[in-house]
């Protein structure tokens, strides 16, 4: 193509006249910077490039991260991975080969996304973030995602959303807000890592979390200070009963101290609440992971301890039982998989009592038919939302959507596997989810979605709203 025949195919001669004329109108202090931005808002944007390579999580495995390139910029994201893989979630794309990371490595999802994904988008629109997502969606041709990997096509489609917020001129939280027609962006309240154990932390702790929530706070900067004062205050009171090596921290950034039981970890919380002035304006929160504790139809709450009585086993009825009274001794005001991924028979009967919110997590998996079955047999009452579980962008609306038209709470979650991508907690304000979870006030791969957070706060001004006691429902 010769540059005259470029010229009348893209009308570039129009358009350098019409930045030529919008230069002198505005009287432009610098004309050719002026013309150069007006040029490139009369493009229209396009992908023009994608280029993946493997990149360490926070744990040191290594996972996905994308460049992609549009004629206006490179915009960059990476996909978080979790340590257990269950069978209804999409599938991450590993090498399998033992000599290279131990069987970890990402070489075949990264070489997928620069010869089989990048061809299939460029040319591609990025503010169509659904046709992008679907685009990729059918060149899987699976299920689960296992002809790409759930890790290859996400972090694609983050990049795509980043590049379509760009293109419109918009923050992310807002473009990803017109995405699924929302008009009111909201801060969540975040649901910070104090103890860690179960499969994050190397102590006899049988549960996975324990976590505050600074529902009282008024705005999120407040909710952060109320976090980390209340951290900080559990690291001493750690420290003084179980030495320093109890202020050991698990993969999310909670303490790990060698405590087995859940009301020890529980006393340690409220201490350091109290300690921290701010009793009565902070909630609890346990992740119990239950999946993992499973034996049969009994659970194992000292499936950790290294003398083990084997006296500590319990049926679904009697951890009925023992959440009733935690949620009764302790502000307790949200307990997430308190049974095993197949047990519905104990989640609807601890769901219906109504005492708490019970967040599903192995048992939805973010698997929109599972979320359908748990709706319609009333077996939770929140979502735990992990991105990679589903694998794209477009199918993580749906799903806030489906779990919000059944009055559900959203709960957008970070996995055990992260990286600094902050994209989580655009996620959460765009989708107004009101509750995000992304790990303790510390390490920067979990404070990068809380820092986000208070930019984002700082951002809208006046105009920020703060979920706080409307957590659930904002």
């Amino acid at each position: 193509m010769s540059v005259q025949e470029y010229l009348d195919k893209h009308l570039l001669s129009r358009k350098i006249e019409d930045a030529v004329n919008a230069a002198v109108r505005a009287k432009a202090p610098d004309p050719i910077l002026f013309m150069s931005n007006h040029m490139r808002k009369a493009v229209p944007s396009a992908i023009t490039k994608i280029t993946a390579r493997q990149i360490l999580d926070s744990r040191g495995i290594p996972t996905v991260e994308v460049d992609l390139y549009t004629n206006k910029g490179m915009y960059r994201a990476s996909a978080p991975s979790g340590t257990a893989i269950g069978m209804y979630e999409a599938v991450e794309l590993r090498d399998g080969d033992k000599g290279k990371f131990l069987g970890k490595g990402v070489s075949k999802a990264v070489k997928l996304i620069n010869e089989n994904i990048s061809e299939t988008l460029i040319g591609m629109d990025p503010t169509l973030q659904a046709q992008i997502d679907q685009a990729m969606i059918d060149l899987d041709k699976t299920e689960n995602k296992t002809e790409l990997g759930a890790n290859a096509i996400l972090a694609v489609s983050i990049a795509a959303c980043k590049a379509g917020a760009a293109e419109k001129e918009v923050p992310l939280y807002k473009h990803i807000a017109d995405l699924s027609s929302k008009s009111k962006p909201v801060l969540p309240v975040p649901s910070f890592t104090v103890i860690s154990g179960g499969k994050h932390a190397g102590n006899s702790l049988a549960i996975q979390e324990i976590m505050i929530l600074p529902i009282g706070a008024n705005n999120f900067m407040e909710a952060v200070q109320m976090g980390s004062e209340t951290y900080h205050h559990l690291k001493s009171i750690i420290s003084e009963r179980y030495g320093s090596t109890g202020c050991n921290v698990g993969d999310d950034g909670g303490f790990a101290p060698n405590i087995s039981s859940f009301s020890e970890g529980l006393d340690l919380v409220k201490e350091a609440i109290d300690r921290a002035g701010y009793n009565g304006r902070i909630k609890l929160a346990m992740d119990v992971a239950a999946t993992d504790l499973c034996i049969g139809r009994k659970y194992d709450l000292d499936s950790k301890a290294p003398n083990k009585s084997g006296q500590n086993f319990k049926t679904g009825e009697e951890m009925i039982e023992m959440y009733t009274k935690l949620c009764s001794d302790y502000p307790i005001v949200s307990i997430e998989q308190p049974f095993d991924k197949d047990d519905w028979e104990h989640s609807k009967l601890f769901s219906a009592l109504g005492i708490c919110q019970v967040v599903g997590d192995d048992l939805l998996m973010s698997n929109p038919k599972r979320i359908g079955q748990a709706i319609q047999e009333s077996a939770c009452n929140a979502l735990l939302l992990k991105i990679n579980q589903i694998g794209t962008v477009t199918e993580a609306t749906e799903v806030v959507k489906q779990a919000k038209d059944a009055h559900w709470g959203v709960v957008i979650s970070h996995r055990s596997g992260e990286t600094e991508d902050s994209f989580l907690a655009d996620l959460a304000v765009g989708l107004t989810t009101g509750q995000i979870k992304a790990g303790a006030p510390c390490r920067g791969e979990r404070v990068a979605k809380y820092n986000q957070l208070l930019r984002i706060e700082e951002e809208l001004g006046g105009q920020a709203v703060y979920a706080g006691e409307n957590w659930r429902l904002p």
